[in-house]
């Protein structure tokens, strides 16, 4: 049986940041962080079936569902800002009243700028990293991943307007980071016109992901 709560957060402008705890397991030591994309959220199925390879592992589950349609958020470089800090908010609130000795950070695409940010803090120096389509055209998550010394997956398409094979080559000489980048598939980890076959790459990333460790 699974526990599930949901809590608000006061984040960025005073604005709430709703999280959702998943556990199946009260004593738990570990706890696998879900940081969403833009418009891919932690129901989205890349995160979904991520959540659940992790509660097979008497994981915690801590989701992060910022949501950054407002329109008081004004352009990208304020959103940029606002995830820093709505996620280093909901982290320190969450350890606050908990105790863990083993993290996972897993990042969808927006959720990758928070986690070059989180990962400099003491707390996580031991984190794992799993990074998800990563934003590699912004210089804080490319150089963040070209340093890490996380242990970190990254997974990446070809046809991801992220990509860049000068900044994938880049990051691949960090042989703290495994690289896996997937032939013809966009930024959501799919083909564009072929979703059953797509489905086939999800079961391939979360191998690999039900792998990492």
């Amino acid at each position: 049986m699974v526990d599930i709560k949901t809590e608000l957060v006061k984040g960025y402008k005073g604005i709430d940041i709703p999280i959702k705890t998943l556990s199946k397991n009260l004593n738990s030591k570990s706890l696998a962080i879900i940081l969403p994309g833009a418009g891919y959220t932690s129901q989205a199925p890349l995160l979904h079936y991520s959540t659940g390879v992790f509660l097979n592992k008497s994981f915690d589950i801590l989701q992060v569902n910022y949501n950054y349609n407002h329109e008081e958020y004004k352009d990208f470089s304020e959103i940029s800002e606002a995830i820093k800090t709505d996620v280093s908010k909901v982290l320190d609130y969450f350890l606050s009243n908990k105790s863990y000795n083993n993290f996972y950070m897993i990042g969808k695409s927006l959720g990758t700028i928070a986690m070059s940010s989180e990962l400099n803090k003491k707390v996580f120096k031991n984190a794992k990293a799993i990074w998800l389509t990563p934003l590699i055209q912004i210089e804080d998550v490319l150089n963040a991943m070209v340093k890490s010394e996380n242990k970190g997956l990254m997974i990446i398409g070809d046809k991801d307007p992220c990509y860049t094979e000068e900044r994938y080559l880049t990051i691949e000489e960090n042989s703290n980071i495994t690289p896996m980048l997937i032939p013809n598939v966009n930024h959501r980890l799919e083909y564009d016109d072929k979703p059953i076959e797509s489905i086939e790459i999800l079961k391939e990333a979360l191998k690999k992901i039900d792998q990492f460790y």
